[in-house]
């Protein structure tokens, strides 16, 4: 990737592991970690200095969650886009990860490759968007197909499908409030028992 390279935040309460996602963000091409903080507190006192592009962020930090925190910079007009990375992998987490603006959601552990793959479809993401102009049908279903791709297809068990994976959560996304996996077979149009094992991812 060339030109300006995307500017990010790295948040994570435990230092060691803040070290090691920005050591993995700085090893993709095009991208540049400007700070590391470790709450929200630290978060905001970096953004409030200068903008970044993205944010890599935590859940769980020791003045408030992940979740609390982006309402907080949005709150100061902070526009910049969240991958949340988070040990927490409960459906209605991800719901409101989701419906604050997270563009992705990264679960720990994970290797080098499940986040490189996040950061080169943010990147794709980014660049598709910066073209402007107006979007044909298929140019927003490739745009959100990218962000797809780098969602759900690194991480995924052997056996599950990207496909069935994005469209369970795109009904997750679409939804006022938490869903039973019969519901979510209903809206999706999978079983039951299809819906209840990607849930459990």
């Amino acid at each position: 990737m060339t030109g300006v390279p995307i500017d990010v935040l790295v948040v994570d309460d435990d230092v060691r592991v803040a070290r090691i996602n920005a050591a993995y963000v700085a090893k993709v091409p095009g991208f540049r970690v400007v700070a590391t903080a470790h709450s929200t507190a630290g978060a905001l006192a970096v953004l409030d200095e200068r903008p970044v592009d993205l944010i890599l962020l935590d859940h769980h930090l020791p003045d408030e969650n992940g979740l609390a925190a982006v309402r907080k910079l949005r709150a100061r007009g902070h526009q910049c886009d969240v991958i949340m990375v988070t040990a927490a992998r409960d459906v209605a987490t991800v719901q409101a990860a989701m419906r604050h603006g997270a563009l992705q959601y990264l679960v720990k552990p994970f290797n080098f490759a499940g986040l490189r793959g996040k950061l080169e479809a943010y990147a794709t993401l980014r660049r598709t968007l910066e073209g402007g102009g107006e979007a044909e049908q298929a140019e927003v279903d490739r745009i959100f197909g990218v962000l797809a791709a780098g969602s759900v297809a690194p991480d995924l068990p052997k056996g599950h499908s990207p496909t069935t994976a994005e469209l369970v959560r795109q009904v997750l996304l679409a939804a006022d409030g938490p869903l039973s996996a019969q519901e979510i077979a209903e809206r999706s149009g999978v079983s039951r028992q299809t819906a209840q094992r990607y849930l459990k991812l």
